[in-house]
């Protein structure tokens, strides 16, 4: 006879119902928590573990850097500095889940709002700021640099971190200023380790500084600014200080009254709604920021603008935005940037060559170049043609009983000016006045097409500034002579050039093509058709005082102590060897180039 099946225990759905009220309550832990996969995640920025859901069980987080234990559900975690933890999920004792996170320092850029119009950037502390530091206090002085750094936003805490002061502030990030649309002022960030020990850090510096801070209770921080100007905002985001330094209203010019109204101030928690808004690359990807980069070489601080313009502006102004970098070295700082445009810059075409500089005396202390083609050079100054602000500036032009249009017409594109210093003349007024005082000559030149709208324009200024001044014509040369600051000055007008001289009379100088020799010198096509280019050269000037070996009617003596005061004189005022910048139309849009170098220490 078949068996009936065995009947169940009736004590067994007790025992079930036991185990799963057990597991409901605390057997959970033995399931897995998923924490992902091994990855990088950024200083700074937290990270999720977990979930919110209130049903899911306790668990203990341990994040691998010495931070205390958290017990939760859900937690969110960001790690101060770059290294590699490991993230793990406990149960008392027991480990039931681990991952390995790759922590990197957080980038500047990232940082800052994707709205930013402009940003200028040390991307990251080491390695750079110490240089920038030292060449700065060499090119203004040691005091005057710090004087003016320490009163710079977030600076202060900045320069003590580079002397082994605060620990809160990160090497391994960046430091910047950058502006954001619909907030009149500027914002500076700071990469630091602690956000609560940093805010704790500027204030104390801000309130040395006699601005009063109230913190808030949200962890940022009000400062009201010592002179009275509209309040700040001091907060801390992701890994990044921040200090939120609004425009000081205009103060009244002398004899006109005070508003009675109240100028509203700018809102300074709008910078920190954007900032805590972000969630993606922050500017860092900015379309054009990527366009330009590989057109611009690495260097230690970086400059990115790319504020908006105007419909109506767009056709005198094409430019996008413009990207540059200054690379920094033991005595010297180079830049190397680009201007983008939407459409080829100056006409597409290159200014003519300057006759100045093609034929001038050697050794100018300083030169300056305008290379431009004639219309190109009337947009810029007055607008496109047929434009209201073109229209406004002639119009304003012929009540003057000058034309604008005929004037421009007779440009030929060229200008050009060459400074020279002359140490005789100079050691004779310094020995007679005991005092120095700048002596040389400045030729400027521009190019013409036509002499008669020149010749009009001269003729008004020097009557209305009622000038005494000789006129003399000869055949198609027509020469003004006067004197400005006791100087004599001379123009002189042909029908192919415009030329200004004023000062000491040029004598003894080798005469030759000075442009050749600046190009030799800075390279990138200086000071050659189509640039605009400017130099000043302090070696020359020290080389032509130093080089001074009798001057007519001083002693030997006398000239001797003097050149000895002057260049020490000199050197005391700024270690200056030389600058130059360049700009010329490239495809595009245009590059910027330029160099400032200290003389050797």
């Amino acid at each position: 006879m078949a068996s009936r099946p065995r009947a169940l225990p009736t004590s067994l759905p007790l025992l079930l119902l036991t185990v799963a009220l057990a597991w409901g309550v605390a057997g959970c832990h033995g399931v897995r928590p998923d924490l992902g996969p091994e990855r990088t995640v950024e200083a700074g920025v937290p990270e999720a573990f977990g979930t919110e859901s209130p049903k899911a069980p306790v668990v203990t987080w341990d994040f691998g850097d010495q931070t205390p234990l958290q017990t939760a559900a859900g937690v969110r975690h960001a790690w101060a500095t770059a290294g590699r933890y490991t993230v793990r999920a406990l149960d008392g004792q027991k480990e039931l889940a681990r991952v390995v996170l790759t922590v990197v320092p957080r980038p500047v850029l990232r940082a800052v709002p994707a709205d930013a119009q402009t940003v200028l950037w040390v991307p990251r502390l080491r390695g750079n700021v110490e240089g920038l530091v030292d060449f700065y206090e060499r090119l203004v002085g040691a005091r005057n640099a710090r004087a003016m750094l320490e009163d710079a936003p977030l600076v202060p805490l900045l320069l003590r971190s580079l002397t082994g002061g605060p620990t809160e502030v990160d090497p391994e990030e960046g430091f910047g200023f950058f502006l954001v649309p619909d907030f009149d002022g500027v914002v500076a960030l700071l990469g630091v380790t602690d956000s609560r020990a940093a805010l704790a850090a500027v204030s104390r510096e801000l309130r040395d500084a006699g601005h009063r801070v109230l913190p808030q209770e949200d962890g940022s921080a009000r400062v009201e600014p010592v002179d009275g100007g509209n309040p700040m905002l001091l907060f801390a985001d992701r890994g990044y200080v921040y200090l939120a330094v609004p425009d000081s209203p205009e103060p009244p010019e002398p004899g006109e009254p005070v508003k009675a109204l109240a100028v509203e101030s700018p809102d300074v928690n709008l910078v920190r709604r954007k900032v805590e808004a972000q969630s993606g690359p922050g500017v860092s990807e900015h379309a054009l920021l990527s366009e330009l980069r590989g057109k611009v070489r690495d260097g230690s601080v970086f400059l990115f603008s790319a504020p908006p313009v105007s419909e109506a502006d767009k056709e005198d102004m094409p430019v996008r935005g413009f990207f540059g970098a200054l690379a920094v070295q033991a005595d010297q700082v180079e830049l190397d940037g680009f201007l983008s445009s939407s459409r080829p810059l100056l006409g597409a075409t290159r200014g003519p060559a300057s006759a100045l500089l093609g034929r001038a005396a050697a050794g100018p202390v300083a030169a300056a170049q305008l290379s431009v083609p004639p219309e190109e050079l009337a947009r810029l100054v007055f607008g496109s043609p047929g434009s209201p602000r073109r229209q406004k500036t002639l119009e304003r032009w012929r009540t003057q009983g000058l034309d604008a249009e005929a004037l421009l017409k007779a440009l030929r594109g060229d200008v050009a000016m060459l400074v020279y210093f002359d140490a005789a003349a100079f050691f004779q007024s310094f020995i007679r006045d005991q005092r120095p005082a700048p002596k040389g000559t400045v030729v400027m030149e521009a190019g013409l097409t036509s002499v008669a709208p020149v010749l009009q324009l001269v003729q008004k200024q020097l009557q209305d500034n009622a000038l005494v001044f000789q006129k003399e014509a000869q055949g198609n040369t027509t020469r003004f002579r006067t004197r400005l600051l006791e100087q004599p000055v001379s123009l002189t007008l042909t029908p192919e050039r415009a030329t200004l001289e004023a000062g000491e009379v040029l004598s003894g100088r080798e005469a030759g093509d000075v442009g050749a020799t600046l190009r030799t010198r800075f390279g990138a096509e200086a000071f050659g058709p189509g640039h605009l280019s400017l130099m000043v050269d302090l070696g020359r000037l020290r080389s032509d005082l130093a080089s001074a070996r009798s001057v007519p009617g001083v002693p030997q003596g006398q000239l001797l102590a003097s050149q000895v005061f002057v260049g020490a004189l000199l050197e005391r005022l700024t270690p200056l060897e030389y600058g130059f910048l360049d700009f010329a139309p490239a495809e595009g849009g245009g590059r910027l180039q330029g160099r400032v170098v200290l003389r050797e220490r």
